[in-house]
């Protein structure tokens, strides 16, 4: 068949039926028919308004379809608020009241005939709401949520026949509080005594808006995209040349704070393995998740982020079974390009993240290459029990303290024992180890050699890890293996071209190696991947300027940190350096009282203990400053 014969899309689906057709046919059927054309007229018009199209309409059934599920609901609302009005208008028990369903899915062209999925779940759903009431399927609720004014009921999961995986529901309640429209009669309503004085006012409010609008539109108003697209002229950093996107952490539906890290794990995975396509620009966790737990729209993340597309969804886990909705919107249109709800068995979890990543590509028109698909999914353990210990040794590991790096370096253990030949167990190890050599609590003498070994039996295991080659160029440096290191940090690079940490262990092993011109443009790429990078990344590009002799552009960077961290120790003992080396040294000294205030017991050789050089010139160039500054 041509593709002109088949044509697939996701779309938005409204479903309406009249509700009790039959019996309203047996007691007046001509009665019946001219009501129901009057009300088939009307909502034909709303779905108009709202941007929808009318694909079938026989009997008391409507099929129609948008391309936002938001203006779809809102078409619903509408629907059932102008036939309410309608409604009232007929004889007593003459009125026809509808019930609507929403769902987002697939929809087909075939022949000029509009099929799908998509239009049986919408069914589904009108058949499950109440006379003149609303459901929607639980992949429109993701997309509607916070976006639409509305009240959502739960109505639990309910199989279709034909349909592999179950549907979750949600009735629509109307919200007073937040307008006084909502559904029904409206209190406003209620205290008009006939239905002249209601079309006085609203000719009279019309008047009103149209006339300030025309005023606002000629006079005021600048041109700006539709409500729910992003702008490009808003975007902080410049669009990639290449699909980018931005994957938002994953919330949490079982309520439970402890189950926080599955549902982070389960988002990082996401992140780690689209990050290895090299035809994606994918953000760096760090910044992805600077918006868990906030009330974000996707238009405001891609605006911040500098991305076109936002994946977003939720997880929830629940004995043996998980249960996952995703759904991807390209923030420049609005249009939902991909949405697909599972429920699967809990073991089924590596099988599921795969073609959650494939469908994820397709829709972004990335065609993997058999090569490209095995660095995106390279093997780590068929052990769920491995799994879910590493997910949650990785969750310690990002708190950064000691207590939780020795939590981690627990749950690592834990994942090897349960699976001897899991690499990525082995990585979280090693880093361990690594971790206390910058925290203080082990000598690097102690600490690196065993970090090393762990790296190195992971990538003996597995040689496609890019953060183990990352994390060993960094290793090699304390050995003083400076282009051994710098060779598997670019390898790293390689293996993970969008991994925001790889650029900077690679930006780091060039500073350490006495190159800190070519470490400047490395760091700049982490901090494009990282658009709201932790302050390291600000800081390394500070000491890259002051080691390349740029005084402004190292105080610029630093700042940047000081800003949202005016209390770091280590921003404050760089700018305390930088300021003594250029010869500032007022404003040195101002620094170096900062950093004794922030801790008394600051010494110059404790701090540099941890720096492994090259050559002792970048050193003392750091301890020069730091002196002139005062500090000892």
């Amino acid at each position: 068949m041509s593709a002109e014969k088949y044509n697939t899309k996701l779309a938005a689906v409204l479903s309406a039926s009249v509700a009790e057709f039959g019996p309203l046919m047996g007691e007046d059927e001509a009665a019946t028919i001219q009501a129901l054309k009057t009300h088939r007229q009307a909502m034909c018009s709303t779905i108009e308004r709202h941007q929808g199209r009318v694909v079938d309409s026989e009997g008391g059934r409507l099929l129609a379809v948008f391309d936002s599920t938001a203006e779809a609901l809102q078409c619903a609302i509408g629907i059932q608020e102008q036939l309410r009005t309608l409604n009232e208008g007929l004889p007593d028990g003459g009125g026809i009241p509808f019930r609507i369903g929403v769902h987002l899915g697939d929809v087909t062209k075939k022949e000029g005939k509009v099929l799908g999925d998509g239009f049986q779940v919408a069914a589904l759903l009108d058949e499950m709401a109440d006379a003149g009431g609303i459901c929607i399927s639980g992949n429109a609720y993701l997309q509607v949520k916070g976006r639409v004014k509305a009240e959502y009921e739960p109505l639990g999961e309910h199989r279709l026949q034909d349909i592999a995986e179950p549907v979750r529901a949600y009735r629509v309640l109307k919200k007073p509080e937040k307008s006084i429209h909502a559904f029904g009669k409206t209190w406003l309503m209620s205290h008009l005594e006939t239905r002249l004085d209601i079309i006085k006012l609203i000719v009279l409010a019309m008047s009103v808006l149209v006339g300030a609008a025309g005023l606002w539109n000629t006079y005021f108003r600048s041109p700006s995209p539709p409500a729910g697209v992003a702008s490009v002229k808003k975007v902080a950093l410049p669009l990639p040349d290449k699909p980018s996107i931005a994957v938002l952490p994953f919330e949490n539906m079982t309520g439970d704070p402890k189950q926080e890290y599955f549902a982070d794990g389960f988002t990082e995975q996401i992140i780690t393995s689209l990050s290895k396509i090299p035809e994606l620009f994918v953000i760096s966790r760090n910044s992805s998740f600077t918006y868990k737990g906030k009330p974000v729209k996707v238009q405001q993340v891609s605006e911040e982020l500098g991305v076109r597309y936002v994946l977003e969804g939720s997880v929830q886990k629940s004995s043996d079974r998980i249960r996952i909705n995703a759904q991807l919107i390209d923030a420049t249109s609005g249009q939902h390009i991909w949405a697909q709800y599972y429920d699967r068995d809990l073991k089924d979890i590596f099988g599921l993240q795969d073609e959650v990543i494939l469908r994820i590509a397709s829709a972004m028109s990335v065609n993997l290459t058999a090569g490209e698909q095995a660095r995106a999914w390279a093997q780590g353990t068929k052990s769920l029990e491995a799994y879910l210990k590493f997910m949650q040794g990785r969750e310690y590991r990002y708190k950064g303290n000691r207590e939780s790096n020795a939590l981690a370096r627990r749950m690592a253990e834990e994942a090897i024992a349960l699976d001897p030949k899991y690499a990525e167990a082995y990585v979280l190890l090693g880093v361990t180890y690594n971790t206390e050599v910058y925290q203080g609590t082990s000598r690097p003498e102690d600490a690196i050699p065993k970090a090393t070994e762990l790296i190195q039996k992971a990538l003996s295991l597995n040689g496609s890890l890019a953060d183990a080659h990352s994390a060993l160029g960094v290793l090699y440096a304390w050995s003083g293996r400076y282009d051994e290191g710098i060779a598997e940090a670019e390898r790293g690079v390689e293996l993970d071209p969008n991994s925001g940490q790889v650029y900077f262990n690679l930006g780091f092993l060039l500073r350490m190696a006495g190159k800190p011109k070519e470490a400047i443009p490395v760091i700049q790429k982490a901090l494009r991947l990282e658009p709201m990078a932790p302050d390291a990344y600000n800081r390394q590009l500070a000491l890259d300027y002051f080691q390349a002799g740029d005084c402004k552009e190292a105080l610029a960077a630093c700042d940047k940190g000081l800003k949202r961290q005016p209390d770091h120790l280590v921003s404050r003992v760089i700018m305390a350096a930088v300021y003594g080396s250029c010869g500032r040294e007022a404003e040195a000294r101002k620094e170096a009282s900062e950093v004794l205030r922030i801790n008394p017991k600051f010494s110059v050789e404790s701090f540099m203990r941890n720096t492994p050089y090259k050559n002792p010139s970048d050193r003392d160039h750091v301890v020069q400053g730091l002196r002139k500054a005062g500090l000892q």
